[in-house]
């Protein structure tokens, strides 16, 4: 498996670097080149396990961990398909095993997989993006599982993995503005690219959502379609109290510790989770239930990096996060949770932002003014897509704050020790705006997502 930026020695990540030298970079919103190729390997994608499709702006994979979480918990064997990856392709498969955790899929097997698809594609005009989801439907449908997660690419209504015709239930997290150019400049209309992964008469479970717009969407096209529909604040619930999570549902209310993973937000992302589970026909019990909040893991979104060898450019006694949230929605959701530690512990704040020019730094930004005490904006590596660290620093002064460029993470990280009052407390590191500079941060402290 091979870090983002390094020379490819894996087999499958050779067979990847063939494919995108011959294929565009990006996606081609259409669901013709998909289906004519699946059709030519035999439409793997009608063989596979109860599918659970999750579409959203923010919170997509949060809740997908949590599914698998909660399923693995019951001994059951869950795929996983996610993207973008953090440190190496093999991230986006994870093939489940009955009564134990699934494991990324083997380089051989993912290997004489891309081969497959690309020898059935026949050189025809494709997109990368498009070849891979078709390697996610043979993985997972020669793989005996109980179910298969698989989330969204970008958008919903003519992303390549909503061919899936009978998922049994389809999950829309929260919507919000991202993505504009492909899928329309105003939250309901990005609600009804998300809406369009609804089946007629398959369940639906909506998480939560800031927008009414958004949800009058989502609930007409649920109603149109006569989806059993199941609605976060409405049909399901979860809120803490006395420092327990409290799930409730028309099923009945269960006491659960805190999520492991931090941030207000995951009770939401939790709760769609559980009634997403239940909704795809899973038997749901407290004790399921408990253990995946435990358990639960997903790196690169407020992960705490502890130990590893970037760790050492840091100030001593530093709190450092990571964490890929790019947009304004995002933005939001990241700044309570900082503002929540800092209730908690109160440490000066520091964030270290790489992002790429589909996204609003502005918009991100805003959210940490009067939170932030500097930025320090850096490029990505290896991305011919990232906002050049001046022009991203402007963005963030834009915003109203003060901002700086860095060559790299760790030259900020030293800026930042620079600066230190020595008499105040250890300072909370906040590196993110973009998956990739998370993935580039993982790699580069050596520790990848397990």
């Amino acid at each position: 498996m091979i870090p983002r930026g390094q020379t490819a020695v894996s087999e499958a990540a050779q067979e990847i670097n063939k494919l995108m030298g011959l294929h565009p970079k990006g996606f081609d919103l259409s669901l013709d080149r998909i289906t004519r190729l699946l059709e030519v390997l035999g439409n793997p994608q009608n063989r596979l396990p109860r599918v659970i499709h999750v579409a959203g702006t923010n919170g997509k994979g949060s809740v997908t961990a949590f599914c698998r979480a909660l399923l693995e918990a019951g001994g059951y064997g869950v795929h996983v398909h996610t993207s973008p990856h953090l440190v190496n392709w093999h991230e986006r498969y994870r093939i489940g095993l009955k009564g134990g955790r699934g494991q990324f899929v083997d380089d051989a097997v993912f290997a004489e997989a891309l081969r497959r698809v690309a020898e059935a594609n026949a050189g025809q005009k494709i997109t990368v993006f498009e070849i891979l989801t078709a390697v996610t439907f043979l993985l997972f449908s020669e793989h005996p599982a109980d179910a298969a997660i698989i989330e969204v690419g970008l958008g919903g209504r003519f992303d390549a993995t909503n061919v899936i015709s009978d998922p049994a239930v389809s999950v829309i997290m929260p919507i919000s503005l991202d993505h504009q150019p492909y899928l329309g400049d105003r939250v309901e209309l990005i609600a009804a690219e998300k809406a369009g992964i609804m089946k007629p008469g398959h369940a639906v479970v909506i998480g939560h959502q800031e927008y009414d717009a958004v949800l009058d969407v989502l609930m007409s096209t649920a109603e149109r379609l006569r989806c059993p529909t199941a609605v976060f604040g409405q049909d399901y619930m979860a809120h803490e109290e006395y420092g327990r999570l409290v799930y409730q549902d028309e099923f009945g209310l269960a006491d659960l510790p805190l999520p492991r993973l931090p941030g207000r937000h995951q009770y939401a992302n939790a709760a769609a989770a559980i009634r997403a589970v239940k909704a795809a026909g899973f038997v749901v019990t407290e004790a399921m239930m408990e253990q995946a909040m435990n358990c639960v893991e997903w790196p690169g979104r407020l992960q705490r990096l502890t130990e590893g060898r970037l760790i050492a450019h840091a100030p001593a006694g530093a709190e450092i996060w990571v964490d890929g949230g790019h947009n304004p929605g995002a933005g939001e959701v990241i700044a309570e949770a900082m503002a929540n530690f800092e209730e908690k512990q109160p440490r000066p704040l520091y964030l270290i932002t790489g992002m790429i020019n589909t996204k609003d730094p502005v918009g991100y930004f805003r959210a940490f003014v009067g939170l932030a005490e500097k930025v320090f904006c850096v490029p990505i590596r290896g991305s011919d897509a990232m906002i050049d660290p001046v022009i991203l620093s402007n963005s963030a002064y834009d915003a109203g704050l003060v901002a700086e460029p860095k060559s790299t993470v760790g030259e900020a990280l030293d800026a930042i020790r620079e600066i230190l009052d020595p008499q105040a407390p250890a300072p909370r590191i906040l590196i993110g705006g973009s998956l990739y500079l998370v993935g580039d941060v993982l790699a580069d402290n050596e520790t990848p997502p397990k």
